[in-house]
């Protein structure tokens, strides 16, 4: 983390510090001064549906207009169309306005490079230097006095298709004519218009719910946070499948017929299957986290797909794709990478490169994304200091058992919180029981060593 940002952009409570009027002007202002060359800095702006977006653009705006560039509003857009954008029309750098898949009162502010993948940590790292430099403000430009021109509505129609360009034209010609059924959630947030408009323009009957924002409700029991919503719409109106996104539309999960959840596990699974019968996996490889169940590995393993790991976040499985020269990543919580046509993941690309694979192998979501996964225990210890579990003797005995009962059926990881004082304990492997007794013994030697 680089000062004022955590792991994904700046987050936090609408209005509070650190998404306050003067700390916002003050990030708009140094990301401007930061990209600042011989010529003026060009900075692309989209938000999400919260009714906080405006100010903090406007605030943004005053900021970069102080640093000296040019601020360009696309509206109500998703976060990865911003980096879309960003790139394809040669903007210096891109900013979505968005808290995801967060409540409402939240908001946040992510940075894209000109390359339109996320901004580096040095990057970050000189904006969060420049903007809490103790100084006057800008003389004249308040927080939030400059209102950007209406966006061009042609951005959102290139966005659709471009996302339209990356199915081949006999895909297209199959969905056309596949008669697919599909329950759309879109979060009452960015994709509210976008979504439906692209499922219909390939002629897909579409149930859309979530597509009516009121700047308060984006990701209120729907979406991709609460996805039993449309697994109820699919069952009622018998849908080949359904889908839900989250409110910045970065992110999707899947309901099949039966109303049965898909997870980015198991989405990407299906992705790995199909793209490498097309020859489009390279090195017959893909990045996960740590976080995503072992029952992928064992499933990639018998297609011949070695897994690679990474910690949590989707930004960590980016850098460790381009590293290795993978073209799928992704996490568990519905973040896929698909480095072939973009550099962040993408809800509404996955969505397609799902429909791509059940055109193409003819059946159903519940077969082509079947997976088992292993039972998952997950136990947080509060303790009072931090110290390296492997330096604790009572722990690492505790952890030893574990591994030498499990011995290779299953997977531990044990791993301080990166923000809160606990230790976070999760085990896997086929039999629940055995991994509930083996966490709450490494709990307990936790407790005993590092909370009394």
């Amino acid at each position: 983390m680089s000062g004022l940002f955590g792991t994904d952009g700046i987050r936090g409570e609408a209005g509070v510090p650190p998404l306050d009027p003067r700390t916002i002007h003050r990030v708009g202002r140094a990301l401007a001064r930061t990209l600042a060359s011989a010529k003026t800095p060009r900075i692309l702006i989209g938000r999400d549906t919260r009714s906080s977006g405006g100010a903090i653009e406007s605030w943004l705006a005053g900021g970069i207009a102080a640093g000296g560039g040019e601020a360009v509003s696309a509206g109500v857009i998703s976060t990865p169309a911003v980096a879309h954008l960003t790139r394809q029309f040669g903007f210096s750098a891109g900013i979505a306005i968005s808290a995801s898949h967060n409540p409402f009162p939240d908001n946040g502010v992510k940075i894209f490079s000109d390359r339109g993948s996320k901004a580096s940590e040095e990057l970050e790292q000189a904006i969060s230097e420049e903007a809490t430099v103790d100084g006057p403000d800008h003389p004249g430009l308040g927080y939030h006095n400059i209102s950007l021109p209406p966006p061009d509505p042609t951005l959102q129609e290139e966005y659709i298709g471009y996302l339209k360009s990356t199915l081949p034209a006999a895909t297209r010609g199959l969905l056309s004519r596949a008669r697919l059924r599909v329950a759309l959630d879109c979060a009452n947030g960015a994709t509210y218009q976008m979504g439906p408009l692209l499922l219909r323009g390939l002629g897909i009957d579409v149930l859309a719910s979530g597509v009516s924002p009121d700047g308060r409700n984006i990701n209120e029991k729907c979406g991709s946070t609460h996805p039993e919503a449309v697994a109820r719409r699919v069952m009622e109106s018998d849908c080949d499948f359904g889908a839900a996104l989250d409110g910045d539309g970065d992110r999707l999960l899947l309901v099949d017929r039966q109303g049965q959840l898909v997870n980015g596990d198991a989405i990407l699974l299906l992705c790995a299957r199909h793209m490498k019968s097309e020859h489009r996996l390279p090195a017959a490889g893909m990045v996960v986290t740590v976080m995503s169940n072992l029952a992928l590995e064992r499933a990639l393993e018998i297609e011949g797909i070695t897994l690679y790991r990474t910690q949590v976040g989707d930004k960590y499985v980016a850098e460790e794709m381009e590293r290795r020269g993978l073209t799928l990543g992704g996490e568990q919580s519905g973040h896929i990478i698909l480095s072939e046509y973009s550099p962040t993941g993408d809800g509404l690309l996955t969505l397609l490169q799902v429909l791509r694979a059940l055109v193409a192998g003819r059946k159903p979501l519940h077969e082509l994304a079947y997976l088992k996964a292993f039972p998952q225990v997950l136990v947080n210890v509060p303790v009072r200091e931090k110290r390296d579990v492997r330096e604790v003797p009572e722990i690492v005995r505790a952890m030893e058992e574990a591994e030498r009962r499990m011995a290779g059926r299953g997977r531990m990881l044990v791993r301080f919180s990166g923000t809160e004082p606990l230790l976070r304990i999760m085990l896997e492997g086929p039999d629940e029981g055995e991994i509930r007794a083996l966490s709450a013994s490494i709990a307990e030697a936790t407790r005993r060593s590092l909370a009394e």
